[in-house]
């Protein structure tokens, strides 16, 4: 079938090389469209000597441009390619010659590789990839795991009226080396799941960056396992923050990396970089020296703005990263600061900044709250408070907190391996609920969460390392 990615998955009837291959297809009783391939013996004595390797490699190479010939002839014939046909056209003998052409020359694929086949690892298996382009053809040696893989995806596709895309699971890690094993019989049974697009738009477009959906707000119901960045060398990035700005401004862009290494009783350096990967090569392009030192792990960046807590004080100040000087400080009234009211893991986080889709948020407790967590909402420019809530979330009951949407999220631990996202507080209704989403601390101490709502992403520290969390959001 040209153009439906055809994934033939488990055991394949392999024979030698050199003996003839048949291809049969039928329909199980479940609907199901089941592909078997058969070879005239499987006795593994009857088969003459794989060849070696290069030989093998250089069969397939063959076989993958015989394939590139088949999609030339088809996208002569105005197949429906990439940009050809489209569902539910009429379809002709030329492209049902096509089918078999290609067909026939898979089955030449199976018998050329039947040499490297195990019972046990199937190392050596092949995969002809194309790549999108028309007229390109990529050829890749694959180690199969325990059940082999074979796969052919063509550049004219063949989609009949109303069929849904074909949604099929990842092929394997390329092998960085050939290990052909004896020669063996297997069988294989292949099947092609149907999957509606819409269920294909819920589970990738939610939580994407630069998706129409990641405009839009939900309640989180999902976050993935974490991406290391970077990691600091020096005990002085044991705790830290790192940062992209959501909301950036000339000279700098949502690429240009931020990070503050907070291990120290004078912590002042804010070091710039121009993307995440410069940071992870560990070459800052610019190192800001602020004017105060900051305390905890609670900074943020927003619209050109360098937001940290002062040293041993209760106010917020705001840093111009243009102008590079403070430009705004401002006290949060009653505020606990340097170890009254931190996060279950210390570090005298008791006045905690956050951003969101909405703005600027500041996480804190007081003494009239009696150690529960207050939220307010905050001016960029001005730092002025602009409302207030109150919750019963027990701030010192918590690892770390974000919000999304207008919603605050607790983390239940900073150092057990399986923690959760265990509480939310809504500030649209002011109720509160518990909650169980898995969150995996990797490396068992985590310092710092923040969310950023352009790349919809957590932002992490946790024991020397800068890590992310893709999340997904309902919709709302």
């Amino acid at each position: 079938m040209l153009g439906a990615l055809l994934l033939f998955w488990g055991g394949l009837t392999l024979g030698c090389r050199g003996e003839k291959a048949f291809l049969r297809r039928a329909d199980d009783s479940t609907g199901r469209c089941t592909y078997s391939f058969s070879v005239a013996s499987p006795v593994e004595a009857a088969c003459p000597d794989a060849g070696g390797v290069p030989e093998l490699r250089a069969e397939l190479a063959s076989l993958a441009a015989r394939l590139s010939r088949l999609e030339n002839r088809e996208w002569g014939m105005g197949g429906s390619g990439p940009r050809g046909k489209e569902a539910g056209d009429t379809w002709d003998p030329q492209q049902t010659a096509s089918a078999a052409r290609l067909e026939a020359a898979y089955s030449e694929l199976l018998r050329a590789n039947c040499g490297a086949g195990s019972p046990s690892t199937c190392r050596g298996c092949a995969l002809l990839q194309w790549d999108g382009t028309p007229r390109r053809w990529r050829f890749e040696g694959q180690q199969c795991g325990v059940e082999p893989l074979m796969a052919v995806k063509a550049g004219a596709a063949l989609s009949g009226a109303g069929s849904a895309p074909v949604h099929t699971a990842p092929g394997p890690a390329a092998a960085s080396r050939w290990d052909p094993q004896p020669l063996a019989y297997q069988e294989l049974q292949s099947e092609r799941t149907e999957v509606p697009v819409s269920r294909l738009l819920e589970e990738t477009a939610l939580g994407r960056p630069g998706s129409e959906d990641s405009a839009g707000c939900g309640e989180l119901v999902w976050v993935g396992e974490p991406i290391v960045f970077g990691r600091a060398e020096s005990i002085a990035g044991k705790y830290g923050v790192w940062m992209k700005d959501p909301e950036p401004l000339p000279p700098f862009t949502r690429e240009t990396t931020w990070r503050v290494d907070a291990v120290g009783t004078e912590v002042r350096q804010l070091f710039q970089y121009e993307a995440a990967e410069q940071l992870a090569r560990g070459y800052p392009a610019k190192v800001h020296i602020l004017p105060r030192p900051l305390e905890s792990t609670g900074a943020v960046i927003y619209r050109g703005g360098f937001f940290f807590q002062p040293r041993r004080s209760r106010a917020v100040a705001r840093y111009d990263l243009r102008e590079e000087a403070v430009t705004a400080e401002r006290e949060i009234p009653g505020a606990g600061y340097h170890g009254q009211y931190p996060y279950a893991w210390g570090g005298y986080t008791d006045i905690d900044l956050a951003v969101d889709e909405t703005g600027l948020w500041v996480i804190y407790s007081t003494e009239k709250a009696r150690g529960a967590i207050v939220l307010s909402k905050l001016n960029p420019e001005t730092l002025e408070i602009q409302r207030t809530w109150e919750t019963n979330i027990r701030k010192r009951g918590v690892a770390n907190s974000f919000v999304i949407c207008g919603t605050l999220y607790t983390v239940s631990s900073y150092s057990a391996p399986n923690a959760t996202i265990n509480f939310a507080y809504d500030t649209a209704s002011g109720a509160s609920r518990a909650l169980s989403i898995p969150f995996e601390n990797r490396f068992r101490y985590l310092s710092m969460v923040d969310y950023n709502p352009t790349e919809r992403q957590l932002f992490a520290w946790d024991s020397f390392n800068m890590v992310t969390y893709p999340v997904r959001l309902s919709r709302a």
